[in-house]
C-alpha cells in the first residue's frame, strides 16, 4: 500500500544512507534538525532525549577508537575469527569517521517518575527510551527534508559506558544510538516492507470479528 502523497516526500522516500560526501554541515542546519527532533512526543512531556553533536575529526576518531576496541574485546571473548573481527572494526570506524556529522542520541531519566518496584520502574524506563526513539525518527526525517542522508547505528547499546567515557558525557546520559548524517554519496536502496496483512490484527469487538 503506497504512503499518502503528503508524507511521501519524507517518509516514503527516506532511505538509510551509510556513505557521504565530505561536505561539512552548517551548525545552523544542525540546530534546525535537532529542533525538529525535540518536537517529538514524550512520556509526561519530560523530553528525556539528549544529543551530543560530533562535527570534528578528533571527537569522531576518539569515539570510533574506543568503540572499536570494545567491539574487538567482546568478539575475541566470543571466539570469533580474527580476520572477521578486524574487518568489523574497520567497517565500524569508517562509518563513524567518514560521516560529516555524528549525533549521539542518549536518554536521561532524571526527570522521569520514580517507583519503588521493578515492574513500574522498567515501564518508566521504556517510556523514556520510546520517547527518545521518536525524537531520533524526527531527526532522520528532518535530515531528509534538508536534502541530507542519515543512518542509525545502535552499537552504543552494547557499550554505553565506553561511549560515555570516550566523549566525557554526563554520567546520567545513557547512549542509545548514533545517527550519522551527511550529503549522500549514493542513493540508498529501497528495502521491501512486510505486507500490512501480515503485521496487523483487528481484535474482535463484542465477540464478533469485524467485516472485511
Amino acid at each position: 500500500m503506497p504512503v499518502d502523497r503528503k508524507l511521501a516526500s519524507h517518509i516514503g522516500k527516506r532511505r538509510s544512507i551509510r556513505r557521504y560526501r565530505p561536505a561539512a554541515i552548517r551548525r545552523s542546519v544542525v540546530k534546525r534538525m535537532l529542533a525538529a527532533a525535540t518536537r517529538a512526543p514524550s512520556a509526561h512531556n519530560r523530553q528525556p532525549w539528549r544529543f551530543a553533536v560530533l562535527d570534528d575529526e578528533a571527537s569522531k576518531a576518539r569515539l570510533a577508537a574506543a568503540m572499536g576496541e570494545r567491539l574487538r574485546k567482546d568478539r575475541m571473548a566470543d571466539g570469533d575469527d580474527v580476520a572477521a573481527i578486524d574487518a568489523d572494526v574497520v567497517r565500524s570506524r569508517a562509518r563513524i569517521c567518514d560521516a560529516p556529522l555524528v549525533v549521539v542520541v542518549s536518554v536521561d531519566l532524571r526527570d522521569m517518575d520514580i517507583y519503588p518496584d521493578e515492574r513500574r520502574s522498567e515501564a518508566e524506563y521504556l517510556m523514556a527510551v520510546q520517547s527518545t526513539a521518536m525524537a531520533a525518527q524526527n531527526l532522520l526525517l528532518a535530515a531528509h527534508s534538508e536534502g541530507l542522508g542519515a543512518c542509525v547505528m545502535c552499537a552504543p547499546l552494547f557499550c554505553p559506558d565506553t561511549v560515555t567515557a570516550a566523549l566525557n558525557l554526563p554520567r546520567e546520559w545513557r547512549p542509545q544510538m548514533l545517527v550519522t548524517i551527511g550529503a549522500p554519496a549514493r542513493r540508498g536502496k529501497k528495502r521491501p516492507r512486510l505486507p500490512l496483512d501480515d503485521i496487523i490484527v483487528w481484535p474482535p469487538r463484542g465477540g464478533t470479528r469485524p467485516a472485511e
